[in-house]
């Protein structure tokens, strides 16, 4: 009788039992599937368990059946299948009800897989590089008008500006911060350290934002197993515990957001750290979703680790970096290290390889020179539409 078949008395724990990248980067030749294939094999051998355990599948973005396509193409026949999306926030949210089920015993070890091939597709003229929605529902108001995804985020940014303050500077010091982790991590596609000054004097694509505040386009995928804690014993490595989630979504139309300067964050957070019974001053480490400076700069807003407003000031004096005070997007985030259209896997890889002490050269410690306890990944969906947020714990 497999563990999942007995009836859960009281909700178990859950842990990241294996994780994995495929290639990243620039990568010709593999499929989106392969990539797929790929990161699962990688964290399945990272786990050390049989492929035998694996009856939860979670996959979006790939195949006209998600995740029917990917689970047949892994060769799996799960019991449990999620195929939420949401945008980038998809696989917090995944990681969620994945959790869920687990403790629930409705699946003993669910297996989150992404890929995908963004940067090539585009250059070989396989897709364009503004994403294209339909015009039905809210957005048949804004479509007409040509507001693409990255003119919303920058109005916001804006907004955030006019609101508090918040500088062209301020703004550049994430993506130099995000860079100098990215230059310590080998698997990033952008090392090179930047200066503010690159970052402002850069074209500009969407007022105020220039190209280095925008995320890069890579190639890549990546896995998460998730398993109950019977699965434990058995793994290959020291788990990490999911100890909180939280999901919200928030709005499709701009004009249905009542703020631009408050994420879904604020309550996908708050739910988070709720429910893992810690607060934001206790967190060790952050990965935050940032396909735009602005997003990481209000992330941290909402999720409590400074006041509304000061998130400007808050990223400044190197606070970010792998060595500061609270370090964010350690392996150099979606605007160095790689961005293949959606992100928030890579999220909850880099917080497990932290936690776990696997980071190398930008390995976070804390101030006595120990491993950290806790981290945090939120993702953001859409233009701040939707969010997730994880809690991780060793």
């Amino acid at each position: 009788m497999s563990v999942s078949q007995r009836t859960a008395r009281t909700p178990r724990k859950v842990a990241v039992v294996g994780i994995a990248l495929s290639d990243c980067g620039r990568v010709e030749g593999p499929t989106p599937y392969a990539l797929h294939a790929q990161a699962a094999r990688r964290a399945l051998a990272d786990s050390g368990l049989d492929r035998g355990v694996i009856d939860g599948f979670a996959s979006a973005g790939l195949g006209a059946l998600a995740p029917v396509d990917v689970a047949g193409y892994l060769g799996l026949r799960p019991t449990w299948v999620d195929s939420t999306s949401v945008g980038g926030a998809t696989w917090e949210v995944m990681a969620a009800h994945a959790a869920d089920a687990i403790a629930a015993g409705r699946a003993d070890a669910v297996l989150l897989v992404y890929g995908s091939t963004a940067r090539a597709d585009i250059r070989a003229g396989r897709r364009t590089a503004n994403l294209s929605f339909g015009a039905g529902g809210p957005l048949q108001f804004e479509v007409p008008y040509g507001h693409t995804l990255i003119a919303k985020y920058a109005m916001a940014a804006r907004r955030h500006m006019h609101e508090y303050g918040t500088t062209l500077e301020q703004l550049a010091e994430v993506a130099v911060q995000a860079r100098a982790n990215a230059s310590r991590n080998p698997s990033a596609m952008f090392r090179e350290p930047i200066s503010v000054d690159e970052v402002l004097s850069g074209p500009v694509i969407a007022d105020p934002f220039t190209k280095l505040h925008c995320c890069i386009r890579s190639d890549g995928g990546c896995a998460v197993l998730l398993a109950a804690e019977d699965h434990v014993p058995d793994t290959a490595k020291a788990p990490v515990w999911i100890l909180g989630t939280g999901e919200h979504v928030s709005h499709t139309a701009m004009s249905d957001w009542e703020d631009f300067t408050v994420s879904p964050a604020a309550l996908s957070g708050r739910l988070a750290f709720e429910r893992a019974g810690v607060r934001p001053g206790d967190i060790d480490i952050a990965e935050i979703y940032d396909a735009f400076t602005y997003m990481t700069l209000v992330t941290l807003e909402d999720l409590g680790f400074c006041a509304k407003g000061e998130g400007g000031a808050f990223a400044e004096k190197g606070r970010l970096r792998w060595d500061g005070e609270l370090p964010v997007n350690t392996d150099g985030g979606g605007l160095s290290a790689c961005h293949p259209g959606m992100r928030g896997l890579f999220l909850l890889v880099e917080a497990v390889r932290q936690l776990r002490g696997e980071a190398g050269a930008h390995q976070v410690r804390r101030a006595d020179g120990s491993l950290p306890e806790l981290a945090v990944a939120s993702g953001t969906g859409g233009w701040f539409c939707s969010s997730g947020t994880v809690v991780l714990g060793r």
